[in-house]
Parts: structure tokens; sequence; C-alpha cells
């Protein structure tokens, strides 16, 4: 697919993955405008505010009543492409889109994480989010608009919460569709990171996910985070997937 990278270039992503990130990181509202499903993001990110095309086949007229209703809902007009969608991701080349944030969906069986104890004080499970968690997630830069989007997730849920050397070090979200657990919004406080508490918080989320009789643990990271990726790769996660954005940067 183009524009997705070295990481699991021949994987083809099972759609399953698409609704569990819509299930698990919803937008405030979708809709449909003959083939392209709108979402409003209210300032939740990408994930949360991308087009998508049924089919990956749209006309130009229809791509252009897209772009308008995205403009109108106040947001930039921004497609999500996945696998299989290259004439659509040629389409919006043509019209000068150009690719943003490929992503790699990262994933294994929740047993597998769940072989090492957790040292004690390290890891928790906590919902509603302390203050310290969001304290953690805006130094990173997830604010109110994205912790909306936690809110909303209506299956079971919760908040990651890790301390090192008896202060808070990070903090995650977590939640479950399908029998697929999804991390989203990982972030550890930059004179923590290094320490392996990623890694713990992901085992962290992988014994809750088995508490509540998920099979697997997900996470979507995008292909630039290098770290991150060598996390992943380095527990034993495979990639099981991808798909990148495309936006218009002149605006029209």
């Amino acid at each position: 697919m183009s524009g997705a990278g070295s990481h699991g270039a021949d994987v083809q992503t099972d759609p399953k993955y698409y609704a569990v990130t819509e299930g698990t990181w919803p937008c405030y509202r979708s809709f449909s405008l003959g083939p392209v499903t709108l979402r409003e993001g209210q300032g939740g990110g990408s994930r949360v505010s991308a087009a998508t095309v049924e089919g990956g086949t749209a006309t130009e007229a229809e791509i252009a009543t897209a772009e308008t209703a995205m403009r109108e809902m106040g947001q930039d007009p921004l497609f999500m492409i996945r696998d299989g969608e290259d004439s659509l991701d040629a389409q919006l080349a043509a019209r000068g889109y150009v690719v943003k944030d490929p992503v790699v969906l990262w994933t294994c069986p929740v047993d597998h994480l769940c072989d090492i104890d957790i040292p004690p004080v390290t890891a928790f499970c906590v919902w509603e989010p302390l203050a310290i968690q969001h304290e953690i997630w805006a130094q990173g830069g997830i604010g109110p608009e994205r912790f909306a989007v936690m809110q909303r997730a209506k299956g079971p849920k919760t908040a990651l919460l890790g301390r090192w050397d008896d202060s808070p070090a990070g903090t995650g979200f977590l939640a479950i569709h399908d029998g697929v657990a999804m991390v989203h919004a990982l972030e550890i406080l930059p004179h923590q990171r290094r320490k392996g508490m990623a890694a713990w918080l992901m085992r962290r989320a992988a014994r809750w996910a088995a508490e509540q009789g998920a099979q697997e643990l997900a996470v979507l990271c995008t292909r630039a985070n290098e770290g991150a990726n060598g996390l992943y790769a380095s527990l034993g996660m495979t990639v099981a997937g991808r798909y990148h954005y495309r936006h218009n940067p002149e605006g029209v």
C-alpha cells in the first residue's frame, strides 16, 4: 500500500481491525454522503476525523462533496486509505493530497504478555483516570478533546498508570471491541523513559484484557516512531496491518 512503509509491507490488514479502532477510539458522530463516510472528531485527532470511502471508489464529484462537508464541520479534508485502496490513493494524490502519518498495527495473543510477573507498585489499571494521568497526557499533547474520545468508548475500558522510583511515570488508555483490546494514548514522561515502563504498561494491559475475556492485544503506532515500533517488536508482537492518511496541505 502506497505510503505504508516497510513495517508489515506484505501483510493484508484484516478489516476487523478497522472496526476495533473505531470501537475503541470512537468519533463524535459519523454519517454517509454517497460512498464516503464522514467523521466529526471535535479535535480528537486524525483517527476520529478522517473520512473513508466504501469499496475504495468514489467519483470526483463525491470527493468534492465530502471535502465541502468536512470544511463545514470545521475540519480540513482528510481521508484514511486502507489496504487495497490504491485507486483512491492515486485519485487523492492527483488532487494534491499528500501522505500523512503511515500507521502500523501490532498485535499478539494476550497470553503472550502475561508470562512475566509485573513488579509490585509498577503498573495499575484505573478508571476514571487520576489527575496525574491527565497531566502526563497533557505533556504529550493529549488534551481534553482526546479524553472525550476515551469517554465515548462504550465497551470495557480502563486507563493505565505506571510508577517508577516511587513517582508517576506513564499512562495510557485501553478498551475492548469484539474480543480485541486496543491500547491508545500511551505516554511516558520524558525523564522516565528508557526504564522499561512502556513494556510494563503493555504487560499490565494484557493482564487486564485477559481478565475481561479478550483474546488479543493490539496497538497502533506511526511508522515514524521507531522507538515504539522497536518496543512492540521486542515484546514479540507482530505486524497485522497498516493504513495511512492523505490530506491536502493547500486546503483546496
